[in-house]
């Protein structure tokens, strides 16, 4: 553990060398593993302990791959039983504009979304309610000292972790659920249809319209949510690309680290790491490992600086050697603001592993099936309606704290949160619905 945080460190600070020679020392590293599976065939129970299927039940399209073997190459994790997208193959490249050649190429979704901020529109069962023009979001450009920040929000209940919730992880969870106070309403602040269900391998569209009917007016206008939004355009999703980060990128950054640090779940993060021995008790050397951990780019698919934590996480990539899939992608802004522009063709949910268990418009935890950019992502899963910074703290929390596996408590939801590391970063980390 003293490596791990001593690594994270160098790499918030900006230790460009070591991570370098991190990269250098886990290139061409390559898992045998794979994963257990994630979602069952059907709708049949049948499973134990040791999570065993049933004649019915059909293995994990998910699988883990590339990450931690010596001796080969570091990945991504692939989707298993892809089929080929309806669409045409230049839809990849649809809705934004590349220049430059080769892994120097950069991407323009800026002009594109600051365009679209104005004139959003959901096909789906209610039409979906116009979005304003996010005008401030050019403010977040400049050097995060220069900002406005919100006043200290309000807190319900102790940020304090107690005993039992520094000695059981769930309970640490459900403390951090409890305290998202920015957490939306299915109903009053968002209303989703979540259309019919399907087996990972189905290829037919089970969803004649959108996910998302409508959100409220107020909903990306909210200082942590607004942020949040601010950083999705500034990625290339072509896995092997290079990125190129400017400073007003890395001012976004430092923002939205800022924003979310006046928060209760972020607050309550720090409380739980500090107690821990895991982070100091600088609550700026704190602030500086969460914009390091979460933004500092990675080699992934054979490019160096090509990820980040955040991209991978709540973007999205696709991964271009050999067939294209999309990888990662699990959060429901970006699936909501990319299916506001016709991005996202949702496909369906995935059949759940429970009985009783069917989604309906009121379900945060969903386990769904679309295409992006005409790419397939054949099963995700996503945390709906959560706000920006109760997802970094969650993930953040079982990437110190917890295992490959972290059987966690949400509210009413029993999740498994997967979290993936790629030596002493983030790979992926995302919400199983158990």
């Amino acid at each position: 553990m003293e490596g791990l945080i001593k690594g994270l460190i160098d790499v918030a600070l900006g230790d460009d060398d070591h991570a370098d020679r991190n990269e250098d020392r886990q290139r061409d590293e390559r898992s045998r593993s794979s994963w257990a599976e994630v979602v069952s065939g059907g709708q049949d129970e049948g499973r134990d302990g040791n999570h065993q299927r049933g004649h019915g039940h059909y293995q994990s399209a998910w699988r883990r791959e590339d990450v931690s073997e010596p001796g080969r190459q570091q990945d991504e994790w692939e989707t298993a039983g892809s089929r080929p997208s309806r669409r045409p193959q230049q839809a990849v490249n649809h809705g934004y504009e590349t220049y430059g050649e080769g892994a120097n190429r950069q991407t323009k979704w800026r002009k594109e979304n600051e365009e679209n901020m104005g004139s959003w529109e959901t096909v789906g069962k209610k039409p979906h309610k116009q979005q304003h023009k996010m005008d401030h979001w050019n403010g977040y450009k400049r050097p995060a000292s220069e900002q406005e920040y919100s006043s200290e929000v309000e807190i319900r209940g102790s940020i304090e972790p107690t005993e039992e919730e520094l000695s059981d992880l769930s309970q640490a969870c459900t403390k951090l659920w409890d305290l998202d106070l920015n957490r939306l309403v299915p109903g009053k602040d968002y209303e989703i249809d979540c259309g019919e269900g399907k087996k990972v391998y189905q290829k037919d569209d089970m969803a004649q319209g959108s996910l998302f009917s409508w959100l409220g007016d107020d909903v990306l206008r909210r200082p942590t949510f607004s942020r949040f939004c601010s950083l999705l355009d500034n990625y290339n999703p072509d896995q092997g690309c290079r990125e190129d980060v400017t400073a007003e990128e890395k001012h976004e950054q430092a923002a939205f680290i800022e924003e979310i640090s006046r928060t209760a779940p972020i607050k309550y993060l720090y409380r739980y790491l500090t107690a821990k021995g895991v982070v100091s008790q600088d609550y700026e050397e704190f602030k500086r490992l969460m914009t390091g951990m979460w933004f500092n780019l990675h080699g992934r698919g054979g490019t160096s600086g090509s990820s980040s934590a955040f991209e991978h996480v709540f973007v999205g990539e696709i991964k271009q050697r050999g067939k294209e899939e999309v990888s990662g992608f699990h959060n429901w802004l970006q699936f909501y603001l990319e299916e506001a522009k016709g991005k996202v063709d949702y496909q369906g949910y995935i059949f759940p592993r429970r009985r009783g268990q069917t989604p309906d418009s009121e379900t945060q935890v969903l386990t769904i099936q679309f295409e992006w950019n005409g790419i397939l992502k054949s099963v995700s899963s996503t945390l709906v309606g959560v706000s920006p910074e109760f997802e970094v703290a969650l993930y953040t929390l079982c990437f110190f704290v917890g295992q490959e596996d972290n059987y966690v408590q949400l509210g009413p939801y029993h999740v498994n949160i997967k979290c993936y590391r790629l030596g002493e970063r983030i790979g992926s980390v995302f919400p199983i619905s158990e």
